[in-house]
């Protein structure tokens, strides 16, 4: 059972193609605080920052609101959002990734204030730059390759 007198953390994010960097990130959240709260961008807030996501914004966050460490998904669509959240959610923590270190510091007059390490070798845009690159390779080259990973494997029968 936890003991934190009903603590809430939240934290933002775009949450596109989950991954385990993603899945820890809410588990070590809901080692924090009682009540998890996660704000999930919206397409057209991604596409406001430059971003495209592959999985449209329903499916995300249903993704996240199925997670059993996640108490609430709320749409983020802006940037000042941030501020009127922490007062409308009562938010004792708010939480996020260590590559925004500082840049949320604004809102440690409200509450605390904390950058997280985030998981090691994974993140949505190696996924992303993997994807690229595997679906730029001709067509002509991957068939070769297959067939030899065919006459391989029938050598090892």
């Amino acid at each position: 059972m936890k003991a934190f007198m009903n603590k809430t953390v939240i934290t933002y994010g775009t949450f596109d193609m989950f991954h385990v960097g993603h899945l820890r990130l809410l588990q070590r959240l809901s080692e924090m605080a009682d009540r998890v709260i996660v704000a999930v961008s919206t397409d057209d807030f991604n596409l406001g920052k430059g971003k495209r996501t592959l999985i449209p914004y329903e499916q995300r966050a249903q993704i996240v609101e199925s997670i059993k460490y996640v108490d609430l998904v709320v749409p983020e669509e802006s940037w000042e959002q941030k501020l009127q959240d922490v007062k409308k959610y009562d938010v004792d923590i708010f939480a996020i990734g260590e590559d925004w270190k500082g840049k949320f510091d604004f809102l440690s007059d409200l509450c605390e204030v904390r950058y997280l390490e985030r998981t090691k070798d994974i993140s949505t845009t190696d996924l992303k730059r993997s994807l690229k690159n595997f679906l730029s390779i001709p067509q002509e080259d991957l068939r070769q390759a297959f067939e030899v990973l065919e006459l391989l494997r029938r050598d090892l029968e």
